[in-house]
């Protein structure tokens, strides 16, 4: 009876131990609750609730314990049920998956655990209507248009290149991403952070989806962009072929005419100098008999009578 009465008084020993204390681990925070209730630091604005480092401590059995992980978590909202859908300024509707890198602010724990009863739930809606209007209003200041230089005219191709600037807002979006990521963090860390207990690192746009009927079309353009930029540059490099070629044809032909000059020139000296010395008629004598022995036919003329 004795023993058996000291064993059970044993066991609710240990179990009693067993629940006045409890264990933290390292990257995370506890908070004890009595009754429901969470002790808190100071008063008004700058209170905080008392929080537990990492260790084991100890608390009444009727005390129960929050463990808050305070290292970097992500809230991913990307695939077919998790990326958000927002209509862009020019009213195309644009799919977006996106990361939330945040941490739990131990100055504001206690907001973040009892401010809202599913607080991760409560900013991914909110950070979705920031979203969309963040992309509904999506704009940059823009260089003036330029003319279009005409057909065929140097530069006309060229200005193909300027599609991006005026392809709508997916284009201009996709151009921006850096400036449109900094805006939303922004306004995340002054907004958000501020009212829900956390602190943003960063807000990353992994993928920008246009609809179906826009990525053929885009495909289309490109394609035909590229296309036309093969078969400018194939002709441009005909051309340049053909323009070296008969630069390459003048060269030759001058060379050609600089040698009969040298060559007339020559010959006109040298019959100068034989007409000088009285030897030109027969050597013009001369050359006419070598000529006319070479020959196979010869064609003499009569004198009329």
């Amino acid at each position: 009876m004795v023993t058996g009465f000291l064993l059970g008084l044993g066991l609710y020993l240990a179990f009693l131990a067993s629940r006045c204390s409890f264990r933290v681990e390292e990257g995370h925070l506890g908070v004890v609750t009595t009754f429901g209730a969470a002790a808190f630091e100071g008063k008004g604005e700058s209170a905080r609730v008392v929080t537990h480092s990492p260790g084991i401590h100890f608390k009444w059995p009727w005390q129960k314990v929050l463990v808050v992980s305070m290292m970097e978590q992500n809230l991913e909202l990307s695939g077919e049920t998790g990326g958000q859908r927002a209509m862009a300024h020019d009213g195309t509707m644009l799919r977006f998956d996106s990361i939330l890198r945040y941490v739990p602010d131990q100055a504001r724990l206690g907001q973040f655990l009892f401010g809202m009863k599913k607080p991760l739930e409560h900013i991914t809606n909110l950070f979705s209507c920031l979203l969309r209007n963040e992309i509904a209003n999506f704009q940059v200041a823009r260089a003036p248009k330029r003319s279009l230089p005409p057909a065929g005219a140097e530069g006309a191709i060229l200005s193909a290149r300027d599609f991006d600037s005026e392809a709508g807002s997916y284009a201009l979006i996709r151009r921006e991403r850096a400036l449109l990521n900094e805006r939303i963090e922004d306004f995340c860390r002054d907004r958000i952070a501020d009212h829900y207990g956390v602190r943003f690192n960063a807000v990353d746009l992994v993928d920008i989806l246009p609809p179906d009927e826009l990525a053929e079309a885009l495909n289309a353009v490109i394609n035909a962009r590229a296309e036309a930029e093969a078969a400018y540059f194939r002709a441009e490099g005909e051309c340049q072929q053909r323009v070296l070629g008969a630069s390459e044809g003048v060269e030759i032909a001058r060379a050609r005419a600089r040698a009969v000059e040298t060559e007339i020139d020559t010959l006109g000296g040298f019959l100068t100098q034989l007409a000088q010395q009285g030897t030109l008629a027969p050597y013009v004598k001369r050359r006419r008999a070598e000529a006319l022995s070479e020959a196979r036919a010869v064609f003499m003329k009569e004198e009329r009578s």
